[in-house]
């Protein structure tokens, strides 16, 4: 399965923070609330994300995103493919200005 560049980024700034809001993430990513919305929904749906009320907040619908073992498994996988494909890319752009 193939993930873009939003959906590491995505799973990156869970997995070192998972309490930000769906607002924070698209601000720091910058996409849109619907966009960071629609990607949390799929990678939900694919078991790579879990969701988990906070027990102390007044917001009942606080959440905290949580990368599943499997999420683990997968953001390591995709980041390695990931930084593959960037290094292809640059070996061939570095190609490309010594012709």
């Amino acid at each position: 399965m193939k993930y873009d560049e939003t959906t590491i980024k995505l799973l990156n700034k869970i997995h070192k923070n998972s309490e930000l809001s769906q607002r924070d993430i698209a601000k720091q990513l910058g996409i849109s609330i619907g966009k960071t919305n629609y990607v949390i929904k799929a990678l939900i749906e694919k078991g790579l994300l879990k969701t988990e009320n906070f027990l102390n907040s007044k917001n009942k619908w606080a959440y905290r995103y949580i990368l599943t073992p499997e999420g683990i498994k997968e953001k390591a996988r995709i980041t390695k493919e990931f930084v593959k494909i960037k290094m292809e890319e640059y070996e061939n752009l570095l190609n490309d200005v010594n012709d």
